[in-house]
């Protein structure tokens, strides 16, 4: 039998082919319910399972003990590889059709099934640091172009390393979560100083996250090969961007104000076990990377992604682009390899985004400086309405996920929905 045949739940909604959450899924959150405090959840179909009530029933394994009674991912995910694994195979076999330790309980049930509709989702991890990669290699050709020489898009250094920087981890925030637009300085085309002011070509960025799942010693490289046992798990990311912000300061150090108002991140954290059915080859590289960016492993994932955009008082996400996480020039292996190549050392619950996913036509392109060349073409959505960049009241939503054979891993979605700019005297 195929996977989808042989794992069907007895929580019939986690059997429909298109619901991002069946029993092979098994992403970990954190919730509320009511009056009760947060704690760690795991969504399946349209419940979300609560891992302290399971806990207190002595359902899991013995090392997961107290760990889910918690506001944060983390304890859980300190306690590593092997861990992650047992847990996530118990839960499959509570939560499997034939399995009649829960399903059979009506009390234990009630108790520990929580509706996903009544639930508030909540920032899944503490998030100690924060990257953001820039590793499309067509997000980077399709920049270099529009910004630099069309002939020589891409910097000599793009090739041979994936390039990043230090994000702010304090303005990452859980899906839902309204995003204000920012104010800074500003240099207009003809004026010879900068001006104050709130952005004008705020923008959103298609990413991926991965969430780092095992400390590492300062001073103690990451190898490529190592890398399976620090990446616990993934999410979809938006990096909101605001463009002419960041034309003006990003000279000599990168981003700055640009990017430090918000980056948003999908509440399931899909593990990479479950992603594991989704590896595939990695993408071709040349010139060779040298010897500590060099990979043997398949580290590549097949993940659809879209992005939907709902202007203020429409009824619903327009689509507007899709693409897939397949299409990066770096993986998230060479990623880590490279951030602690330095001596670097990472902690659980750390952040590293994959930098804008764009594909190689108009319409898998990851942002609206790309859709729209930089506001100068731009999209056009139902109604006659018409996006160069984001507008106050607009929501952007994006979703992901894997297509198995009669099932989906998914990620759900993140959205956020952009505020005015505070009133600030420049």
């Amino acid at each position: 039998m195929t996977q989808a045949q042989s794992s069907r739940s007895w929580i019939e909604s986690a059997n429909d082919a298109a619901t991002h959450f069946p029993l092979q899924n098994l992403p970990y959150g954190v919730f509320s319910h009511g009056s009760q405090a947060p704690r760690v959840g795991v969504a399946i179909g349209d419940r979300i399972v609560d891992l302290s009530v399971l806990d207190e029933a002595g359902l899991l394994p013995a090392a997961t003990r107290g760990t889910f009674a918690a506001p944060v991912l983390n304890r859980f995910i300190a306690l590593g590889r092997p861990v992650w694994r047992e847990t996530r195979q118990r839960l499959a076999e509570l939560l499997a059709a034939d399995t009649p330790t829960l399903r059979d309980d009506a009390a234990l049930r009630e108790r520990a099934l929580v509706p996903m509709a009544g639930a508030r989702l909540h920032l899944p991890v503490e998030i100690p640091g924060y990257t953001d990669f820039y590793s499309s290699k067509e997000h980077a050709t399709n920049v270099g172009r529009m910004f630099r020489d069309p002939d020589n898009a891409l910097l000599p250094n793009w090739l041979e390393i994936p390039i990043g920087y230090n994000g702010r981890a304090s303005s990452v925030v859980v899906s839902g979560t309204p995003i204000r637009r920012p104010n800074g300085q500003i240099k207009l085309p003809n004026e010879a100083r900068p001006i104050f002011g709130a952005c004008r070509k705020l923008d959103y960025e298609l990413e991926m996250g991965f969430i780092v799942g095992k400390d590492s010693a300062l001073g103690v490289p990451v190898r490529v090969d190592q890398a399976d046992d620090y990446l616990f798990g993934m999410v979809l990311l938006n990096d909101w961007s605001a463009r002419d912000i960041q034309q003006w300061e990003y000279v000599p150090l990168g981003p700055f104000n640009a990017k430090t108002f918000g980056t948003s991140i999908s509440p399931w954290v899909v593990t990479m076990e479950a992603l594991e059915p989704f590896r595939r080859d990695n993408p071709e590289q040349s010139p060779e990377p040298l010897p500590y960016l060099r990979q043997s492993a398949r580290n590549a994932y097949d993940i659809e992604l879209e992005v939907a955009l709902r202007p203020q008082d429409a009824e619903r996400a327009e689509p507007i682009s899709r693409t897939n996480f397949r299409a990066m020039y770096w993986t998230m292996a060479q990623q880590l390899a490279h951030h602690t190549v330095s001596g670097c050392n990472v902690r659980v619950g750390d952040l590293m985004g994959s930098g804008t996913i764009s594909g190689t036509t108009p319409d898998s392109y990851g942002s609206l400086l790309e859709l729209t060349r930089n506001g100068n073409e731009p999209l056009k959505l139902a109604g006659g309405v018409e996006r160069g960049f984001l507008q106050d009241g607009d929501e952007v939503v994006m979703r992901g996920w894997c297509q198995g054979d009669g099932y989906r891993i998914g990620f759900g979605e993140v959205s956020g929905e952009v505020l005015p700019a505070p009133k600030i005297e420049g």
